[in-house]
């Protein structure tokens, strides 16, 4: 098992402060979510594997979650796919080989976007049914919008986030050494 340092940790804490400001800042319009809360969740999960993926999507979501609306019935709802997000993506970059391929990175991050895009699209369902505003076309209303972000969202991250793991992995390196 894998010992957390100090440094880890650290670095774990800024990436779930990001994830919780991005998601923060994201446009919302109730049925559709354009945010970048995810990145930093991709990151830690190909940086250093399924633990810190899920621990930065947990503590970034739930940070968020609580700013922005508090506790609520469905709030560890809302959190579940981007720590789902840190598991597949993380558990994925620990068994290929690094630095991970461009087709692998598009591939793995295509599946977790839509995963997390599956799992949101069900908890809007949800929580629109516990707090009464559901309606029918505010699931299938949204639904084809909601996929064609998921999927571009996931194709722009795939190619910018090897731009960004490159240098992101000599600092740690050189930090390791240090």
């Amino acid at each position: 098992m894998r010992k957390f340092t100090t440094r880890q940790i650290t670095l774990d804490a800024m990436l779930a402060a990001m994830c919780a400001v991005l998601g923060y800042l994201a446009i919302d319009t109730g049925t559709v979510k354009v945010t970048f809360e995810s990145v930093p969740i991709l990151i830690a999960a190909l940086l250093f594997g399924p633990l810190d993926g899920m621990a930065v999507g947990l503590v970034g979501t739930l940070v968020y979650q609580l700013l922005r609306y508090g506790i609520s019935a469905t709030t560890v709802l809302w959190i579940l796919p981007y720590v789902l997000c840190g598991l597949i993506v993380g558990l994925y970059a620990k068994k290929k080989p690094f630095p991970l391929k461009q087709g692998q990175i598009v591939f793995i991050i295509v599946v977790a976007e839509l995963v997390v895009t599956a799992l949101n699209t069900l908890t809007l369902f949800v929580d629109s049914k516990i707090y009464g505003y559901y309606f029918p076309g505010i699931i299938q209303g949204a639904l084809v919008l909601r996929l064609i972000l998921c999927v571009v969202k996931a194709v722009a991250y795939a190619y910018l986030l090897p731009l960004l793991l490159r240098p992101l992995r000599k600092i740690i390196q050189k930090g390791k050494a240090a």
